[in-house]
């Protein structure tokens, strides 16, 4: 499936203020937190709620959606609940929907990505000290912004008192694993972030 660009200016972007006004009936909204709350261009959050949540960060998001998670959400799942995590909340660097990452827009657009940090925000402050897996693996090579549009996510995550894991073998470059094939039984490492992102 191919999800469209928004390279072009005409395409409206869905506030996260906007998107978390719920009028989807489909799903369980005891179970999931689902933002917004039908499919779009663009997502913020997917993920199971719960008292303690393990916050997962991709790339961008796929077609998944609550009841149907593809394989990297199930790998997310099962590792978060393996963890001592009783949810999960998936989240991405970029929240443009694409199944193939080279259909990303090619300049970063602003807004999309002001409103993705209103959305991060709002996930950190559901705990005390939330707990985030860099999951994005080699992908966040493919454009140029993707390194800042993690900092933005570095600092919100000091003002929360965030701290960082990894999941699997770090790259020959450094960056952390992606979700997917990883086993259900795999130990979530501290993940040194600030060190890490001085290498972009």
């Amino acid at each position: 499936m191919h999800i469209p660009s928004s390279d072009t200016v005409d395409i409206k972007i869905l506030t996260f203020d906007d998107a978390m006004v719920s009028t989807n009936d489909t799903y369980d909204k005891r179970r999931w937190l689902y933002v917004p709350d039908f499919y779009s261009e663009y997502r913020y959050i997917l993920g199971t709620r719960g008292e303690k949540p393990l916050i997962c960060i991709g790339i961008n998001p796929s077609t998944a959606a609550p009841d149907d998670l593809d394989n990297t959400l199930k790998s997310v799942e099962r590792i978060a609940l393996y963890n001592g995590f009783d949810s999960f909340i998936m989240f991405n660097v970029y929240a443009q929907r694409a199944t193939n990452p080279d259909d990303m827009e090619r300049v970063l657009n602003v807004k999309l990505h002001e409103e993705n940090m209103k959305a991060f925000d709002y996930v950190l402050g559901l705990s005390e000290e939330p707990s985030i897996w860099a999951a994005w693996g080699n992908i966040i090579e493919k454009r140029t912004y993707l390194p800042d549009c993690v900092r933005s996510m570095i600092n919100l995550g000091v003002t929360h008192r965030a701290k960082w894991y990894s999941a699997g073998k770090i790259s020959k470059k450094g960056h952390p694993h992606h979700p997917l094939y990883l086993k259900k039984d795999t130990p979530l490492d501290p993940f040194d972030i600030d060190s890490y992102i001085k290498t972009l």
